[in-house]
């Protein structure tokens, strides 16, 4: 009972971990736009921030503050594609922020449990969630449906953010899906010294080797020129400065949403991830300027609240079909 007891994490433990979260993840979010604003290459922002991740382990590994992953062959395989789904997840996210609005994207990727949803069915074991939870993804739908309904346009859709947003939700799904049978395996062998931090940072490195080939294949021929245009409007040291801060941003945010999960579960979890858009959505339309018209506003609110409905309609009890 005592060895229990001490496994708990303390209340202030949880809420700095909520607020470090929060605040990364709104940084992350201001830093990437003002970096994709600035250069014109998302793949090779995507596989940057990456980078700043892989240099801040290897200097936690390095420095002995933090255990040094011991894995095998098999192990690593295992990972591989988690990896690439958490590739496709941040490109995808990268890539619909930088050729849309962010709050646009933060709106598409509210609809996250009804890919998750569809996965959970048709990928095997089947998932079957209850009657409630799926209710609860016409008003996910139906809100990012009234938000896209402009004022005298009628639909108004940025078709390729859209399609981004939808691509990192469906990655974002798949890795979910698969995903925690393979890293609950790995953090529960002590040998291996796999805790939470360690999981991000093997799936970083992952997505990162995962990433390059898309860079090579998609901007390389016009990164040089792209580059250079860039830096000659805005000044090396600001693109470099956005694009790192964005990448550590990016990695710390998610290493305390990792470590957040692990002490709470993925339902309390996934209400607080919910919250977590609305921030973002204010302060992007605050910073950038992005126009909040009232069916925005009105069909983001219910597609959040109904992510809201959803994720606690989720943790009653479902029936998984092999």
């Amino acid at each position: 009972m005592a060895a229990a007891k001490k496994d708990t994490p303390s209340n202030l433990k949880l809420v700095l971990l909520v607020l470090a979260w929060y605040a990364g993840n709104t940084f992350y979010n201001i830093y990437n736009k003002k970096a994709s604003k600035m250069l014109h290459a998302h793949w090779f922002i995507a596989a940057a921030q990456l980078v700043v991740g892989i240099v801040w382990s290897l200097v936690m590994w390095g420095t002995g503050m933090r255990k040094t992953p011991n894995l095998s062959a098999a192990d690593i395989t295992a990972c591989i594609p988690i990896g690439l789904c958490a590739c496709i997840a941040h490109a995808g996210s990268v890539l619909a922020m930088g050729v849309g609005a962010v709050s646009f994207a933060q709106i598409v990727k509210a609809c996250e449990p009804v890919f998750a949803a569809v996965v959970g069915i048709l990928l095997p074991p089947a998932d079957i969630k209850p009657i409630l939870a799926y209710a609860m993804l016409i008003p996910i739908v139906g809100g990012v449906g009234i938000a896209c309904v402009k004022e005298g346009k009628g639909v108004d859709i940025n078709v390729e953010a859209f399609t981004y947003a939808s691509i990192a939700n469906v990655a974002a799904a798949i890795k979910g899906k698969f995903g925690g049978s393979v890293t609950k395996a790995l953090k529960g062998d002590a040998s291996k010294n796999m805790d939470s931090a360690n999981v991000y940072a093997v799936i970083n490195i992952l997505s990162f080797l995962f990433t390059v080939p898309m860079v090579i294949y998609a901007e390389l021929p016009t990164l040089k020129e792209e580059w250079a245009v860039s830096t000659a409007e805005h000044g090396a040291q600001a693109v470099i400065m956005n694009i790192t801060l964005s990448g550590f941003f990016f990695y710390i945010y998610n290493e305390f949403a990792f470590a957040f999960t692990a002490s709470v579960g993925a339902v309390t979890s996934s209400v607080l991830n919910t919250a977590k858009r609305v921030i973002i959505i204010v302060v992007s339309a605050i910073l950038f300027n992005e126009a909040m018209e009232r069916n925005t506003v009105i069909g983001s609110a219910i597609a959040i609240c109904g992510t809201f409905a959803y994720s606690l309609a989720s943790k009653k009890k479902k029936v998984k079909v092999s």
